[in-house]
């Protein structure tokens, strides 16, 4: 059956979106860019050219993105080289050692892009390489030197901040699930009918004209089957109201079960059903008709042990060239009623 489209749950509709890469790339640029300058003036010819490297990094993350819009190429440019730029700090100590106070922005930008759980993984990575850094010995490798209260301190603190921007990022990704569900119930209640789960008028509508621009495209027929269920009101005042939507319900199903996966039955309104059914002339929707009409023959609809036995009168119309939707659901409609003035459980036009 042909369904509306459903809302994507992938990468694109969460919160990681495209242009705060973007973004984020632009400021780290500018940033660095500007602080590499300084550098340059004070003579700290070293921490100047990682800065413009780091500058020139972010250019290539932000260029990634907008030429191939990938964005996951891009997103790991920026991160990793960010992780590059925050060792190199720790290790050189940055200007007059207060490089390590940059690395309090690791944590959020790890966990925006890379979610809860991956994000996590990189910030543990990331905080054992700052230690082993921080707390190698100078004998082995000469580096920037700091006391051990500052190291202690720091890594308390970015824990900190950690364990603050992670519990933000779940509290962030539990409001995206929520909204994503109430999203989709109202796509549900917008695009189906809630007794029968089928298609409802408004979505049988969309799917007319996706099929119209279509037939107009390929040339293809394009046949739609107007049913209705004889004395349907009868059913409702001999057995209920409830009855009747469990005959509607049953009819659903068994409409369902007698069409192909590219065609779509929708509930159009009441007691009618609307049938599209691409790729077919009028004549091959006449036998799927006809084979829905002997199916009704054998079939008994079951309600609190009463049995219920219905009918259905058929209109049939074919899209033909230049012709509005209107005009086909109303000359089915016309065929219908022909069906029921002939004494009903009837196809019309006849083949």
């Amino acid at each position: 059956m042909i369904k509306p489209s459903q809302i994507d749950s992938s990468e694109n509709l969460k919160f990681k979106q495209p242009h705060v890469v973007s973004v984020f790339s632009l400021v780290g640029m500018t940033i660095t860019a500007i602080m590499g300058i300084i550098a340059l003036f004070n003579q700290n010819y070293i921490l100047a050219s990682g800065l413009f490297l780091a500058s020139l990094t972010y250019f290539i993350g932000y260029y990634a993105h907008k030429k191939f819009n990938n964005l996951v190429i891009s997103s790991a440019i920026i991160l990793y080289s960010l992780y590059l730029l925050m060792f190199y700090l720790v290790f050189s100590g940055g200007v007059e050692n207060t490089g390590p106070l940059w690395i309090y922005i690791v944590a959020p930008v790890s966990l925006f892009i890379h979610g809860l759980k991956r994000g996590l993984i990189d910030i543990t990575v990331f905080m054992i390489i700052i230690s082993a850094i921080m707390f190698i010995p100078n004998e082995l490798i000469i580096h920037a030197q700091y006391s051990t209260e500052f190291k202690l301190r720091l890594i308390y603190s970015f824990l900190t901040v950690t364990s603050l921007s992670a519990l933000y990022e779940y509290s962030r990704g539990q409001s995206f699930k929520h909204i994503l569900e109430l999203t989709k119930q109202y796509q549900q209640l917008a695009h189906y009918d809630q007794l029968t789960q089928l298609s409802n008028r408004r979505d049988a509508l969309r799917i007319l004209q996706q099929e119209r621009v279509r037939i107009t495209r390929n040339k293809e027929p394009l046949s739609i089957i107007i049913c209705d269920i004889d004395h349907f009101k009868k059913v409702n005042d001999q057995h209920g109201h409830n009855a009747g939507d469990a005959v509607l319900k049953d009819l659903a199903k068994l409409f369902t079960d007698s069409i192909r996966e590219q065609d779509c039955v929708a509930r159009w309104g009441g007691e009618e059903f609307l049938f599209i059914l691409p790729q077919t002339l009028a004549i091959n929707a006449n036998n799927i008709a006809k084979k829905i009409q002997n199916k009704l023959e054998h079939h008994i609809v079951t309600y609190q042990g009463k049995s219920i036995k219905v009918t259905v009168s058929i209109g049939i119309s074919q899209f033909k060239a230049e012709q509005s939707i209107d005009e086909v659901i109303n000359r089915a409609d016309k065929y219908l009623y022909q069906a029921k003035n002939a004494g009903r459980n009837q196809i019309f036009p006849k083949y």
